[in-house]
C-alpha cells in the first residue's frame, strides 16, 4: 500500500525486501548507505522485525531528518517539548481525522487505551497539544469502563480484538480504532466492537479502511516535508 501510494503521488520509492534471516550488521550497513544518499529524503524500517534484530537500535541509527516514521528519540523529544518536528504517522493521522470533524477540541476529554511507544504515548502528547484533557489507560488500569464512559474521544490501541464495546462508551463519543487483528476465520477486526460501538458513537473509524490509509497519507506528508526542508 505504501509503495502504491508513492507511485500515485509521484514519490520515488526504493523497496528492500530482505530475508527474515538478515543479519543486524547488514541492516545497519543498509541504513547507513541510505542516510548518506542525497536523493533519499525518508527512511522507513517496516515493523515488527524478526526477534534477532533490535528495532530500538536500528531506528536510532536513522538520520533524524530522514526519520519519516517519527520514531527517532530526537523527534520524540521534540514532540514531548511541543517543538516542530516529524510526528509519528498513526497518531498524526488521528489528529488529522479529528481536525476534519471540528477545528477546536480544547477542553474535551480524550482517553487513549494503550501506552506503546508507537501509538499510545505520542498520541497522548498530540492530543495534549490540541488542548484536550488526556487519560492514558492500559492493562493495569483499574475500572477502564469508568474512563471510557466519560470520554469525548476514545483512541483504541490496545491490540485486543473487539475489546471495547458500545456499552463502555459515552453517547456521542468519537471513536478512533487503531487496532488491527486477524481472527481465526481470517477476518480483520479492530480493538473496538464496531457494530455495538457505532450505535453510541457520533463518529467511528472502520477496520480495515480507517486509520490505516491515514497512516500512509501521513507517511507521505512527512516525506514531502523532509524533502522541502532540504531545499531551504
Amino acid at each position: 500500500n505504501k509503495i502504491r501510494a508513492c507511485e500515485t503521488t509521484g514519490i520515488q520509492s526504493y523497496h528492500y525486501d530482505l530475508s527474515a534471516a538478515v543479519s543486524e550488521k547488514d541492516l545497519v550497513e543498509l541504513i547507513d548507505t541510505l542516510n548518506r544518499r542525497e536523493e533519499v529524503d525518508g527512511i522507513l524500517v517496516q515493523l515488527p522485525l524478526p526477534k534477532h534484530l533490535s528495532a530500538e537500535r536500528l531506528l536510532d541509527l536513522i538520520e533524524p531528518k530522514k526519520d519519516v516514521d517519527g520514531f527517532h528519540p530526537l523527534n520524540i523529544g521534540n514532540l514531548m517539548l511541543g517543538r516542530p518536528g516529524v510526528r509519528p504517522c498513526t497518531p498524526f493521522g488521528v489528529i488529522k481525522l479529528l481536525q476534519s470533524i471540528a477545528p477546536d477540541w480544547a477542553g474535551k476529554h480524550a482517553v487513549v487505551v494503550g501506552r506503546s511507544n508507537i501509538v499510545g504515548k505520542p498520541m497522548a502528547m498530540l492530543l495534549l497539544q490540541e488542548n484536550m484533557t488526556v487519560s492514558i489507560c492500559h492493562s493495569r488500569t483499574v475500572d477502564l469502563s469508568h474512563y471510557l464512559r466519560h470520554a469525548d474521544v476514545v483512541v483504541a490501541a490496545v491490540g485486543v480484538p473487539e475489546f471495547i464495546r458500545g456499552d463502555h462508551l459515552k453517547k456521542g463519543a468519537v471513536v478512533i480504532d487503531v487496532g488491527i487483528n486477524r481472527l481465526a476465520n481470517g477476518r480483520l477486526v479492530g480493538d473496538v466492537h464496531f457494530d455495538s460501538a457505532q450505535k453510541k458513537a457520533s463518529y467511528i473509524t472502520p477496520v480495515p479502511g480507517g486509520v490505516g490509509p491515514m497512516t500512509i497519507a501521513m507517511l507521505l506528508w512527512n516525506t514531502i516535508a523532509a524533502y522541502e526542508r532540504t531545499l531551504r
